[in-house]
């Protein structure tokens, strides 16, 4: 019997648990995976909650806070300086981030090539992910923020430059103008219940030929919904949200899933979230 959970703070409703009971049925592996909520302000102290794991996925607010207790770091994990997968073999800790190969094979799915003239919204963990991934794959980004946030892209910006040595283009939202190959919303607007909520006028989303949200709840977010009406490719956050659980366990248990398995558990998840 397999013993795995998410640590954060605070945790709330999570779908992990749905989603890696589903993965472990598919290969024939008992396991469960419990949630843990961990206090940031008693954090070396609550992590002994988590010594029975075999492994476990770390969400906000400790994707950070957790590096130091590891023994090594993946190269993903290193470059992004985040965490959110811990492999645990022969009492050495691990850090891995799956989240990047999550959003990659998401993408795939959506048959969304991340080339070209790139648009990505938002300053945050997740847009910061988005901002290398992208500029990984040769692709020319623009990073569009509110005012507020100029600081902090300026700072990733920065962080692209001395790590890939890429330049970038910064501007704000109501900046952004002209087509894009591809639209990324990082930030949570349009999650629920501020469903109206959009992170682009319709008339600028649908300058882009293809639209991928983060967001997954609602399924449908309003950003969704534009892309839909000028027929671009589109994709929600639900895919990237299960691929990430999926590649978590490839690297405790050198498993592999197809586009098909993982489908199936899209559409299962899609049934839960909308009980």
């Amino acid at each position: 019997m397999k013993n795995l959970g998410l640590i954060g703070y605070p945790l709330g409703h999570s779908m992990s648990p749905v989603i890696h009971k589903e993965l472990l049925k598919l290969n024939g592996i008992e396991g469960n995976y419990r949630l843990t909520e961990i206090n940031p302000d008693n954090f070396e102290k609550e992590l002994e909650k988590v010594k029975d794991l075999d492994g476990f996925n770390v969400t906000i607010p400790h994707k950070i806070n957790i590096i130091p207790y590891l023994d090594e770091l993946s190269d993903r994990a290193k470059l992004f300086g985040a965490v959110n997968t811990v492999e645990i073999k022969d009492g050495k800790k691990t850090g891995h981030n799956t989240d990047c190969e999550g959003f990659l094979r998401a993408m795939k799915m959506a048959e969304i090539d991340l080339a070209g003239k790139v648009l990505v919204c938002g300053s945050g963990g997740v847009s910061r992910m988005f901002a290398f991934e992208t500029v990984l794959a040769g692709a020319d980004l623009t990073l569009a923020v509110r005012d507020a946030d100029l600081q902090a892209a300026g700072e990733i910006q920065k962080e692209i430059k001395d790590k890939l040595s890429k330049d970038i283009r910064v501007i704000t939202l109501d900046e952004v103008d002209g087509e894009y190959d591809v639209l990324v919303n990082g930030t949570p607007l349009g999650m629920y219940p501020n469903v109206e909520a959009c992170v682009l006028p319709k008339e600028k989303v649908q300058k882009c030929r293809a639209v991928f949200d983060a967001v997954y709840n609602p399924l449908e977010t309003t950003l969704i919904k534009y892309a839909k009406e000028c027929a671009a490719k589109y994709s929600n956050g639900l895919p990237m949200l299960v691929w990430q659980a999926a590649v978590a366990q490839e690297i405790w248990f050198g498993v592999e899933f197809s586009m098909k398995q993982i489908k199936d558990i899209i559409e299962i998840t899609e049934r839960e979230l909308t009980k």
